[in-house]
């Protein structure tokens, strides 16, 4: 970190406990001369469950009289729409909503704002940004729009929470992880998934990327000849 002034913390993936290790890190980043620091965490992080050190970084950052922060508070990424978080599997999404919307946010988005964020620390310390798309979908709205814009049929099955994440953790996601993917899929089900926000353009100077727009640029990735 010699001659780093700002960062952009991405804490570990797929894992909950993690505070000690960040802390130790900021640690270390204050000490080479870091004054910066944006955080990557999650929407409505201060809801989180216990277990999972989400808002303890917050609070760490927060404390820290050496650095400024900046909190970016993502909803439900695009793009997991489009690689193995969410994969099409023989033209149907199977994850767990109950029917619930969520406000799905580009990562192209969050980077543009992630950028301000660290090209002009001082108007933006303190600040805490939750990052969502423009419209709120419902997963079937998402595999309909998918459909249109990739020419092919896309369904959608809305499996069992529990079936869902039993799975996940069968196919190797670390079993502690299970805590966090109960919580992010129960948001949704149980209405309370991210609702629109105007943080994006209030941070940018211009509208979030609609889902329509992301997977018109994406609609390859769906595609048969992509299959």
């Amino acid at each position: 970190m010699a001659g780093v002034d700002r960062l952009y913390l991405v804490t570990v993936t797929a894992r909950i406990s993690y505070a000690g290790q960040v802390a130790a890190f900021l640690d270390l980043a204050e000490a080479a001369g870091v004054r910066h620091v944006t955080y990557l965490s999650v929407y409505n992080a201060d809801q989180a469950p216990p277990e999972v050190d989400i808002a303890a970084v917050e609070a760490d950052l927060a404390s820290r009289q050496g650095i400024t922060h900046s909190i970016l508070r993502p909803a439900w990424f695009m793009q997991n729409f489009g690689d193995a978080h969410i994969p099409l599997i023989d033209g149907v999404f199977a994850a767990p909503s109950g029917g619930g919307k969520e406000a799905f946010i580009d990562a192209a988005d969050i980077a543009a704002v992630a950028a301000e964020t660290l090209l002009d620390p001082e108007a933006h310390a303190g600040a805490v940004y939750s990052l969502t798309g423009p419209q709120a979908l419902t997963h079937q709205e998402v595999a309909d729009i998918i459909a249109a814009v990739s020419g092919r049929p896309v369904a959608y099955h809305d499996i069992d929470q529990e079936v869902w994440i039993n799975t996940l953790i069968a196919a190797g996601v670390p079993a502690e992880y299970e805590v966090m993917m109960r919580w992010l899929t129960g948001a949704v089900i149980s209405g309370n998934g991210a609702t629109p926000t105007g943080d994006v353009e209030k941070v940018t100077g211009r509208p979030a990327t609609t889902f329509r727009e992301f997977a018109e640029r994406n609609a390859h990735v769906w595609t048969p000849e992509a299959k």
